[in-house]
């Protein structure tokens, strides 16, 4: 778990260095600076959306995801959360800091991608923690030009970075025949095509109720596996 602490302790400071910076820059500025970081997040997006291998099982596990997130009313319910936090928290302007909006954006940067999910299982399995400690110091500084941009909902990520990466070095043993390249590539495009939602929120593009989608990351690989079932008997599955 060397790896996952030593993650969690770079997003929380780099977040508290941005949240610094953040203070000393006014609205018109920080506007400018949170579009900038939309379409930058639209760019990762479409890089990991660029990994897929199956665009059948990404249709399906972002249509299924959609209807289970919007019945359990996912997106609603973090904002409800961070709406009471915020509340609690005012910004330099007087403003309520996006604290749902952080949180979410900086969970998926942080956590989508095939060295999160590979470093946590080398982790697990072999103790090798070479990757997560790499990963670390890209999110030292993605974390400072989030939380500059997006507040203090940035920091909460943390949480989520130490429960989704724990989680997979934990239970490492069980997930590995899960996790199969294949598998790891239509996790990481199903991410990125949420990714990309919200660089267009971020940007102003858009209004997409990202968290509804966040069933499809779990969809992903199960969808795989059966794909990958199915084409013994129906090639153009495979």
């Amino acid at each position: 778990m060397l790896g996952v602490f030593i993650n969690v302790c770079t997003v929380i400071a780099g977040s508290t260095v941005g949240l610094l910076f953040r203070k000393s820059i006014s609205k018109k500025y920080s506007d400018a600076v949170m579009t900038g970081i939309g379409l930058c997040v639209v760019l990762i997006g479409i890089q990991g959306m660029l990994k897929g291998e199956n665009i059948l099982v990404t249709i399906i596990s972002m249509v299924l995801g959609a209807l289970i997130g919007t019945a359990l009313d996912i997106d609603g319910k973090l904002n409800g959360a961070g709406d009471w936090l915020s509340s609690k928290i005012k910004s330099k302007n007087g403003e309520k800091n996006s604290l749902a909006e952080g949180f979410v954006t900086a969970s998926l940067v942080f956590c989508i991608g095939a060295m999160t999910i590979l470093g946590s299982l080398d982790a697990g399995l072999k103790g090798d923690n070479t990757t997560l400690i790499t990963k670390s110091i890209l999110d030292l500084f993605s974390s400072m030009m989030l939380s500059a941009s997006l507040g203090i909902g940035v920091i909460f990520a943390a949480v989520f970075v130490f429960v989704f990466q724990g989680g997979i070095v934990l239970l490492a043993g069980v997930l590995e025949p899960l996790l199969s390249p294949s598998a790891i590539a239509e996790i990481t495009c199903v991410g990125s095509v949420m990714i990309m939602g919200l660089g267009l929120n971020l940007a102003g593009i858009a209004k997409i109720k990202v968290a509804n989608y966040f069933p499809a990351l779990i969809l992903a690989p199960v969808i795989c596996m059966l794909f990958g079932f199915l084409s013994q008997y129906i090639p153009a599955l495979g």
